[in-house]
């Protein structure tokens, strides 16, 4: 047996010997050069074998860039050219990927078919009458609901959606809570997909022409403005549009972000024109909400109106008669030194605050207590532009709003109890000097901001108790 093993092993070296090496073959070589060259292969093969060459052209072409460019990191990418194949095919990819997520949505059909299956699977309490369901009867109507609308609607049915709401001692929640959370939920998304097909270089950001288009897809679909002049459309978009900017671009970069458009207020007050205007919507209402034709109007109103000269600007003696001339002159002038920059120069060499300008200074004054319109007053209160409002800087700008307030006929006012006034209002960290942040943080730098600019407001403050008398017996009515 062991030498049979021996032989055995013998042979198989021996034929080991016998077999020449794979390239030392004649048909291994020709094989080779037939399929270097590239005739012998399909169009699959030869598209495969040119990519790969087009791709080592580019990683060459990268590594010489980078020797010249020495140790310097690339921080900029180049946006593809129009009409170039990146381009496009950055296009085509973007309308997929949206197209498959409005695909995702609910229509209106599928949210009534679902509020038909909530109210008719859920169970009503005893004690307020309100339709609730628990955590058997929440899983029950999602198999309800995606055998009727499909599995679209299943994402609204997880377990941590469920504990996003309000228990009862039972465990049930609401359903009208939950239904309207899917609403708001389908609403923001398509939105969100209008947004991004606006946005033309797909960074995430509407320009104010972008944002302009949006509203202006939007009115045909709210009930306040469907019958808007024609000709008005194009100046209320503007004007529409000028609030986002306002609110969601703070820095004044040009753009705004969406996702800070779909998370801000002015969306919902946007949205809130969807409701007909016969619904007692009143004249009131409709001028407080400026996305309101009423308040469009109103705004294009008032900047005719104090546009004397009608050369589609205002001068500083043009904008002392905002508000009846109730607003001081320092503030006016503030107003021009700090935010009345780039725009058209007027009769003198003065500068002369264009419409844009103009929507900016009114949403600041009719938006103090928030931060954007409070951030807009502390630049023209800030005097010295130091980043805080000393005693001194209180006392001269409280002098202007003095000399209106005697002038009304009204009683002598001691400057200095009015600054320490304004001091225990806002309790400022440094005792000696008041920050935007203290401002903020004190919840009445509106008031303040009004008092130090505008004798209307200072006497809304003064008189804060009649005029809250005033109001109890009329809501008691």
């Amino acid at each position: 047996m062991y030498s049979g093993s021996s032989d055995g092993e013998s042979h198989e070296a021996a034929a080991q010997r016998k077999i020449p090496p794979v390239s030392s073959m004649l048909w291994v070589r020709n094989l080779r050069r037939y399929i270097g060259s590239g005739a012998g292969l399909g169009s699959e093969a030869l598209m495969e074998l040119e990519t790969k060459r087009i791709l080592l052209d580019i990683f060459k072409e990268k590594q010489q860039k980078s020797a010249e460019a020495g140790t310097i990191p690339s921080f900029y990418k180049k946006k593809p050219e129009e009409g170039s194949i990146s381009h496009r095919v950055q296009k085509l990819a973007k309308y997929r990927f949206l197209k498959k997520q409005s695909d995702l949505l609910l229509n209106a059909d599928d949210l009534d078919a679902m509020w038909v299956c909530l109210r008719e699977n859920c169970v009503i309490d005893d004690a307020t009458g309100a339709e609730k369901m628990n955590y058997e009867d929440f899983c029950h109507i999602a198999s309800v609901c995606t055998e009727q609308i499909g599995p679209k609607c299943r994402r609204f049915f997880s377990p941590s959606n469920f504990m996003k709401f309000e228990k009862d001692e039972s465990g049930r929640i609401a359903i009208l809570p939950f239904y309207l959370y899917v609403m708001r939920t389908v609403s923001l998304t398509q939105a969100r997909i209008d947004m991004s097909e606006l946005d033309e270089d797909s960074d995430g950001f509407l320009q104010p022409h972008e944002m302009e288009a949006y509203i202006r897809g939007l009115i045909p679909n709210l009930a306040q403005l469907r019958d808007m002049p024609a000709a008005f459309v194009q100046m209320y978009c503007r004007i529409a549009a000028h609030k986002f900017s306002f609110f969601c671009d703070p820095h004044r970069r040009g753009k705004a972000c969406i996702k800070k458009v779909l998370l801000s207020n002015c969306l919902q007050e946007l949205m809130e024109l969807h409701q007909e205007s016969e619904e007692e919507v009143t004249d009131t209402e409709q001028a407080e909400n400026w996305f309101s034709l009423t308040s469009a109007q109103r705004i294009c109103d008032m900047f005719l109106a104090l546009d004397k000269d009608m050369n589609g600007t205002l001068s500083k003696q043009e904008l002392k008669e905002y508000a009846d001339g109730t607003l001081t002159e320092i503030f006016i002038e503030r107003v021009f030194d700090e935010h009345v920059r780039c725009c058209k120069i007027g009769a003198g060499n003065n500068r002369e605050m264009d419409f844009d300008s103009f929507l900016d200074f009114v949403l600041a004054l009719e938006n103090k207590d928030t931060p954007e319109g409070l951030t807009y007053l502390f630049r023209c209160l800030d005097l010295n532009g130091r980043g805080f409002l000393t005693t001194a800087d209180i006392h001269s700008l409280f002098r202007d709003v003095h000399q209106k307030w005697i002038e009304g006929g009204n009683y002598e006012l001691c400057i200095e109890d009015v600054r320490d006034e304004i001091w225990d209002m806002v309790k400022p960290a440094d005792p000696l000097r008041i920050t935007l942040a203290d401002l903020l943080a004190c919840k009445q730098g509106g008031t303040v901001a009004s008092m130090l600019i505008d004798v209307r407001g200072f006497w809304a403050h003064d008189n804060r108790e009649n005029l809250l008398q005033e109001e109890e017996p009329e809501e008691e009515s």
